[in-house]
């Protein structure tokens, strides 16, 4: 599996941005997508995911600003982020797993896939 993201970029705080990861190699609606970002000198921290069923969950710190969403025909999963903040800045990484139960999405070990990462940068 290989995992290509991009969109990241510079943004006042409010903005939005789109992030995108492109998966290939395997078949991508077997698979759960989940976002993580890591921000300077911290863990990386769970964003949101999305299973292979289509049922989605969020960080509470981005619930009702970010939305997680795939396009099975292009096997690209998106994080759309909106009312972005300046705690929002970090970089950002694509992962997928297959076999993951939802009592695990929200963990960096359930995935054995990840994509190279794209940064995100919001101004205050």
């Amino acid at each position: 599996v290989q995992l290509q993201a991009s969109g990241g970029g510079l943004v006042q705080a409010g903005g939005s941005l789109r992030l995108s990861c492109i998966f290939s190699g395997s078949t991508f609606s077997r698979y759960t997508m989940g976002w993580f970002r890591q921000a300077p000198g911290k863990e990386r921290d769970f964003v949101a995911a999305i299973k292979w069923s289509g049922s989605t969950i969020y960080a509470d710190s981005v619930k009702g600003r970010f939305t997680i969403s795939r396009d099975i025909a292009k096997n690209t999963v998106y994080l759309q982020m909106n009312s972005l903040k300046p705690e929002d800045t970090a970089l950002y990484y694509c992962a997928a797993g297959s076999g993951i139960i939802t009592s695990t999405m929200r963990s960096v070990q359930a995935y054995d896939n990840w994509g190279q990462g794209t940064q995100v940068t919001v101004s205050s």
